[in-house]
């Protein structure tokens, strides 16, 4: 049973890291298009972008609708890499519990 679930575990935790580092990419551009440091018009940072909120839009949409609003501050891609940081502690500890 350990053969097929540490490693699916792994696999699962690796993905979950990778989305964290999506997520922080996909604040940082919004932040350097906001404060016009990228040009919006380049098609690198436009096809960039737009991968970036595809990837990252079906989980932050859900808690946008749930968390409140604090004006220009969205707290949704913080709450988000917490929620993923407990589910990553969660898969982390699994195989140690028997």
């Amino acid at each position: 049973m350990d053969v097929i679930v540490v490693p699916l575990l792994q696999m699962i935790h690796m993905i979950i890291h990778l989305y964290i580092w999506v997520i922080i990419a996909a604040v940082v551009l919004n932040w350097l298009t906001l404060f016009g440091v990228v040009n919006n018009y380049n098609r690198v940072v436009v096809i960039l972008g737009d991968a970036l909120f595809k990837l990252t839009e079906p989980l932050l949409a859900p808690l946008r609708g749930i968390l409140p609003h604090l004006g220009g501050l969205d707290l949704a891609p913080m709450v988000l890499i917490l929620l993923l940081y407990f589910v990553e502690s969660v898969i982390v500890l699994a195989p140690e519990v028997k």
